[in-house]
């Protein structure tokens, strides 16, 4: 009987250890064992860069708007001293876009097709600034990518594509929008998917590693496609089906109730001996 007994508790114990949450969920583990060297080493600027069919919100202004005029669209209309003047309102500046087409280039008015792909959006301002201050000496120019967005899949509480007004975003910024990752999830085993001009990128990532805030590719490009994986547990857990599981369970409540009831018979009986 003690025999049996020992057989139940242990099996109890062995099914309780395959369903253990993971302890190794911090990340940036050794962080606090740093020096300032290999801190400053992680500090990095972001600089976006314009991609082939990117969505350019431009906008050109100057105080002379009649010579800006020509390179906006649609045009600002102007009226005599006195009369009312009609603008374009920000929220309808903003549908008016240049798509990057499939050779980079953007197709804007008075300066025709103009290269930016490849370029930061400082260095498009300052390009086409020089070009447009020829029929403009004090044109400002304005560029902003409208449909920047990532993407985060796999072991996050929220997974889905994130539209980012400020063409900025860490993987970690993108972990806490998505309501970080769940305590199933491989922190040592995540994979960026990035598109260069049509050609697919994968980077493993180590969210455990304080060398991440290094990495090159710390901060996200648009279209960044981001994948958590599950940890062990979750994918030997995935083996099962749901009938397994059931099974999995009544065999759990049998083998707990025949050790109860072995432990009450042993009780008895060693009550009666006495």
């Amino acid at each position: 009987m003690k025999r049996i007994f020992h057989y139940g508790v242990f099996l109890i114990l062995l099914l309780a250890s395959s369903c253990r949450t993971p302890q190794n969920i911090a990340y940036f583990q050794g962080l606090e064992s740093l020096t300032q060297a290999q801190i400053e080493t992680m500090n990095q600027k972001y600089v976006p860069r314009i991609c082939i069919d990117d969505a350019l919100i431009i906008n050109v202004t100057s105080p002379d708007r009649v010579s800006a005029a020509p390179f906006s669209v649609p045009p600002y209309g102007f009226f005599m001293p006195g009369e009312a003047e009609i603008g374009i309102s920000a929220t309808t500046q903003n549908l008016f876009t240049y798509l990057v087409d499939d050779n980079g280039n953007i197709n804007f008015p008075v300066l025709g097709r103009v290269h930016v792909a490849g370029m930061s959006v400082n260095d498009a301002i300052r390009m086409m600034e020089e070009m447009i201050r020829k029929d403009a000496p004090e044109a400002v120019v304005h560029i902003q990518i409208a449909n920047f967005k990532v993407g985060i899949i796999g072991e996050v509480e929220l997974p889905e594509i994130y539209h980012i007004k400020s063409q900025r975003i860490s993987i970690l910024e993108l972990i806490a929008r998505a309501g970080d990752m769940t305590v199933l999830a491989d922190r040592k085993n995540v994979w960026l998917v990035r598109d260069n001009d049509g050609e697919k990128v994968f980077i493993h990532m180590d969210m455990t590693d304080p060398a991440i805030f290094a990495s090159p590719y710390f901060y996200l490009q648009q279209n960044d496609m981001v994948y958590v994986l599950p940890n062990d547990t979750q994918r030997k857990n995935s083996q099962f089906s749901e009938l397994d599981n059931v099974k999995i369970s009544m065999y759990t409540f049998i083998v707990t109730s025949i050790s109860m009831l072995i432990t009450a018979v042993l009780n008895i009986r060693q009550q009666i001996l006495r």
